[in-house]
């Protein structure tokens, strides 16, 4: 399992990842990322930026970076970095098929910037794109966002095709979104090839708004699987001015920033194993990989847990977040 090599790490911020959703296409739904971004999002101006915070986040010490086919040139400016820097072996990386990148570099087209699509047709198309960006480097390849209606879980002959991946030593897991990732998990946690279970990793939405999915990841954790968080801020909600004052108060109490609380109610879960940062300027990930220090009391606990919504409706406000 490639996730070995981050048992094995040392950094107090070995277990905090780095995304790309926000910084590999002009337009993402962050709330305050028009702000974050250069004026221009040129290829080139996202290219430099994404380049500046890999550089920072290897050295401070993250060692998982997360990527998607959707997230517009995230992979190829991965690529870029990892042949830049040939010497770097300790990094394990991550990247998603299922969703299909449709904005054409446009931060305001007038359509979805990602069309999804679980089928067998779309996985080999998939597949071949990442393999021919990041070759051997590939150590994960998740279903991105996976709905209990999906038909990755029923589709036996895409997973045997994905059982095949795995033999080659890629560890093959899935994505979970929307207000029925339980379901969503424990339906994964069924799917076998060959007597084998087929995924073994899942990455899921949990964060001090959005804690319907825990007991399920807990269950995934139990089973054996590693556990990847990713949203731990709520696309922005905690993070800044947006943060609720419960969240401000313990912040203030702690002498950090929101993002840094925020991420650190979800590292004490005991079945996480990698949180990831979408941080978008280097200002905002070293504050981000402050979480590792955060040490919240039984009081900021209880005050936090008060933050929790029903999931139907955190995920009827995502939906309704802009594209910046």
């Amino acid at each position: 399992m490639p996730f070995s090599r981050l048992a094995a790490a040392t950094t107090p911020t070995a277990h905090i990842g780095f995304g790309l959703a926000a910084v590999g296409r002009p337009g993402y739904i962050t709330l305050g990322r028009d702000a974050d971004l250069p004026p221009s999002r040129s290829v080139e101006a996202l290219r430099e930026r994404t380049l500046e915070l890999l550089d920072a986040a290897y050295a401070l010490g993250v060692r998982y970076i997360d990527v998607a086919r959707s997230y517009g040139r995230s992979e190829e400016f991965l690529a870029d970095w990892l042949n830049a820097r040939p010497d770097i072996h300790d990094v394990v990386i991550g990247s998603k098929w299922g969703y299909t990148y449709t904005a054409a570099w446009n931060a305001d087209a007038a359509g979805p910037h990602e069309v999804k699509d679980h089928s067998l047709a779309a996985y080999v198309r998939q597949r071949e794109e990442s393999a021919h960006l990041l070759g051997e480097r590939l150590d994960l390849y998740q279903i991105h966002s996976v709905t209990p209606e999906s038909p990755a879980l029923t589709d036996k002959e895409l997973q045997a095709k994905l059982a095949e991946l795995a033999s080659t030593g890629v560890t093959v897991g899935l994505s979970v979104s929307g207000p029925q990732q339980a379901s969503a998990i424990r339906a994964a946690l069924e799917v076998t090839v060959d007597g084998e279970p087929l995924f073994r990793t899942v990455q899921a939405t949990y964060n001090a708004l959005e804690t319907s999915a825990g007991p399920a990841l807990a269950e995934a954790h139990d089973a054996g699987l590693t556990v990847l968080v990713k949203e731990a801020m709520a696309n922005g909600r905690l993070a800044g001015p947006q943060a609720p004052a419960a969240l401000r108060e313990t912040a203030e109490a702690t002498g950090l920033g929101c993002d840094a609380v925020a991420l650190a109610l979800v590292l004490r879960q005991p079945w996480a194993g990698v949180v990831l940062s979408g941080a978008a300027t280097s200002v905002q990930l070293v504050s981000n990989l402050h979480a590792a220090a955060v040490d919240l009391d039984a009081g900021q606990l209880e005050r936090l847990a008060s933050l929790v919504e029903e999931p139907v409706a955190y995920w009827e406000r995502r939906g309704q977040l802009p594209w910046h």
